[in-house]
């Protein structure tokens, strides 16, 4: 089995990676070979995204650095065939693979974290405890800056999306 040409088995990802000539901004890397739909593209740019309705502005406005890394990690996310080797599956209601412990450069995630880090946020694991009564992600607890509830880089990178990533090094 191919496992980096291939997409997760996820609720907005397409069956197979193909080209996507007009992919949206920050997601254009992955057009020659892309999991991600144009319009899947477009939309994760969005505040709160049609998506996952997660709303990335949940303890007022996030820093336009910061924001901008997370969305370059949800085109990582939703477009890239390479992702093979660290796909798990999973028992969620909205996918049935996830991946983990993907490599992440060092020096990527203390710059991820320094743009982050006097933003706002409620918790240190995104992926799970959030109020969704109103629809989208509300916070359960009072928000701080992303630097208290994730002190580190490797905090952030590794604890976020429950160990989506795996803080490396590189050369």
């Amino acid at each position: 089995m191919d496992l980096l040409n291939i997409c997760m088995d996820a609720k907005h990802h397409k069956t197979k990676p193909g080209s996507e000539d007009k992919l949206h901004d920050q997601c254009s890397p992955w057009k020659k070979n892309a999991c991600c739909s144009v319009s899947t593209s477009q939309e994760l740019h969005r505040d709160t995204s049609l998506l996952y309705n997660f709303n990335w502005d949940h303890c007022g406005q996030m820093e336009p650095a910061c924001k901008r890394h997370f969305i370059q990690d949800t085109c990582l996310y939703e477009c890239s065939p390479n992702l093979g080797p660290w796909i798990q599956q999973v028992d969620q209601s909205w996918r049935k693979e996830r991946f983990l412990d993907v490599p992440l450069c060092k020096e990527d995630c203390q710059s991820w974290w320094e743009a982050c880090r006097t933003s706002y946020t409620c918790k240190s694991d995104w992926h799970k405890g959030w109020n969704w009564t109103s629809g989208s992600n509300k916070c359960p607890v009072a928000c701080h800056t992303f630097e208290s509830y994730l002190p580190t880089p490797a905090a952030l990178c590794e604890g976020l999306w429950s160990h989506s990533y795996k803080v490396s090094q590189c050369s």
